[in-house]
């Protein structure tokens, strides 16, 4: 007999916590567990492996974790940490999902609940397809000049660039995903739970997405919470996080790309500039990629809710 506080019709992505362990303040307690965890213990845990390299290879090791976190001039070393730090929060919602609400990890990824890589590979092509769109718009709005980030000529290929180069292609991909399971999984999930409203799964994250940023300028902030309103938008729309995680990742290898061609590292990290004029190019790619996502997505019959209301995981099971 199922508890009367569990619906017996499928939960949307949004609601899912409301299959898991009963408790007003569940969403609360994981929230503020994720946030903890992820700025006080893994970047702990993740310093301790690169100190102990740099002791054993004789570096001056305080000089060297400073360098390491320095995101204002990045190495490819900092860079590969910050990936590290980012993707970690796949692994940190898993645990906090499964401890607080008493449900499967792959509840986070969709309503099936897993990864579905057919869907996936298929919002990569349409990210392909909205970055084309881009192309298009971006060659039709005035440029700014005081954008630091690209310059007017190609950057030398330097070993530099290579390590950089493989760090992009092979973590930031695990990085992307890591701020989605976050964002729009743990996040969306909790907002959706605590508050019971579709928007309020979607602005919620969205906010703090942008905030999370750290300092910037309006239109910096702007441009990052309509990513994050569109992310969330295709989340609790589609039922799962593989939309967001494929626009994330392909946004990333081009700005990352782009700066290794054309500016610096440093400044696409820190962009503190900006300008409105970029703002019609991003949202092009973003509300292109939004409108293709849906109409596939309802073609294809995708599911968007579970199959019948989420249980929490028996004990000692995952």
């Amino acid at each position: 007999m199922s508890s009367p506080s569990v619906p017996e019709e499928g939960l949307p992505y949004h609601l899912i916590l409301r299959g898991g362990r009963p408790g007003w303040w569940r969403p609360v307690l994981g929230a503020l567990a994720l946030v903890v965890i992820m700025l006080g213990l893994v970047p702990l845990l993740l310093q301790l492996p690169f100190a102990l390299w740099y002791a054993v290879s004789g570096e001056p090791v305080r000089d060297s974790m400073q360098r390491l976190v320095d995101l204002e001039s990045p190495t490819p070393l900092g860079l590969a940490y910050l990936n590290l730090v980012l993707a970690a929060a796949i692994p940190v919602s898993w645990l906090v999902i499964r401890t607080v609400h008493g449900l499967r990890p792959g509840w986070l990824a969709s309503v099936m609940p897993r990864i579905r890589w057919r869907w996936f590979v298929t919002c990569l092509g349409l990210a392909v397809v909205s970055l084309l769109a881009t192309l298009v718009v971006s060659a039709m709005v005035p440029s700014s000049s005081s954008d630091p980030q690209v310059s007017g000529s190609v950057n030398d290929f330097s070993r530099t660039t290579r390590d950089f180069l493989l760090v992009v292609l092979f973590l930031t991909p695990l990085q992307a995903a890591g701020e989605e399971y976050a964002f729009r999984g743990y996040l969306t999930q909790a907002f959706g739970g605590l508050f019971r409203s579709r928007w309020a799964a979607v602005l919620g994250p969205a906010l703090l997405f942008a905030l999370a940023h750290g300092a910037q300028s309006a239109p910096v902030f702007f441009d990052r919470f309509a990513f994050g309103v569109v992310a969330g938008v295709l989340v609790v729309s589609t039922g799962g996080l593989e939309a967001g995680i494929a626009m994330h990742v392909l946004n990333n290898w081009l700005a990352f790309g782009l700066a290794l061609m054309f500016g610096d590292m440093g400044s696409t990290l820190n962009p503190t500039g900006g300008s409105w004029w970029s703002l019609p190019v991003t949202l092009t790619q973003s509300l292109v990629y939004l409108g293709l996502a849906l109409l596939v997505a309802r073609r294809n019959g995708l599911r968007t809710v579970t199959e019948q209301a989420v249980l929490a995981a028996p004990r000692g099971r995952v």
